[in-house]
């Protein structure tokens, strides 16, 4: 019997150790997802389509197309449109190849009233990780509805496939900006200001975002403009202390 109940605690501590080999493996795995040049680069842009955000609608429809444009020397970069709006609205678009093409899907979409949907962009962006890699996830917004913990946990998940989530934040709602830097840093991503008077800046972060979604940190560090410099800073940063 003695023999009997040492095996079985071997065992059982065998099992743990290896249990403990496979998570820290896996953490490890997460930890350096997407940090090396790919040459595709794939990226979620979600956008909070409810009433408030009509006057940066179209800021946002013009930023969009230079991303496609800052990684022609660097790979190529699909990119899917996700926004919400309205009472449970929430849609998806195709893979496009290009900034006119992205351009012309969001010039047919209008603002409507509604509350936030930021939950179902979080799982929606998990669910397509699943079919394909998924480099990035862009949001811009203004406000949070929402249950923070429900989103940051969602937010988690995606830190733990290497998928990092850039945040702007249009406004200074004091409740979006807790939860828009939480899920930054749970996702090791970054938070950003979306003004309108800084509309250069912005453009530059975004296709620093997509050079990174494209090639990875290095092509960020070998490109080493001003802003590949503060987009590198916030992704290795506390998001609590940006």
């Amino acid at each position: 019997m003695a023999k009997s109940v040492s095996k079985t605690r071997s065992s059982k501590i065998a099992e743990a150790k290896s249990s403990r080999g496979d998570i820290a493996a896996f953490l490890k795995a997460a930890k350096t997802a997407g940090t090396s040049a790919t040459g595709n680069g794939r990226i979620v842009l979600a956008l909070d389509a409810t009433m408030s955000r009509q006057p940066t609608w179209d800021l946002a429809c013009s930023i969009q197309a230079e991303m496609f444009e800052s990684v022609s020397d660097v790979g190529s970069l699909l990119m899917q449109l996700v926004y919400f709006r309205g009472l449970g609205e929430c849609r998806a678009s195709k893979w496009a190849e290009d900034g006119k093409t992205l351009a012309s899907m969001m010039s047919r979409i209008e603002c409507r009233g509604g509350h936030t949907q930021i939950l179902k962009v979080l799982k929606h962006t998990a669910k397509e990780q699943s079919r394909n890699r998924i480099n990035a996830l862009v949001y811009i917004g203004d406000a949070m509805e929402e249950n923070v913990d429900d989103l940051v946990q969602a937010a988690g998940e995606l830190g733990l496939h290497g998928i990092p989530v850039f945040i702007f934040q249009e406004g200074h709602d004091p409740s979006a900006e807790y939860a828009f830097r939480e899920i930054a840093r749970v996702t090791r991503g970054g938070w950003f200001r979306f003004d309108r008077s800084a509309a250069s800046v912005l453009s530059k972060l975004l296709s620093a975002i997509a050079v990174y979604a494209t090639g990875g940190l290095k092509a960020l560090e070998s490109r080493g403009s001003r802003e590949d410099r503060l987009l590198l800073a916030q992704m290795s940063s506390d998001g609590g202390k940006r």
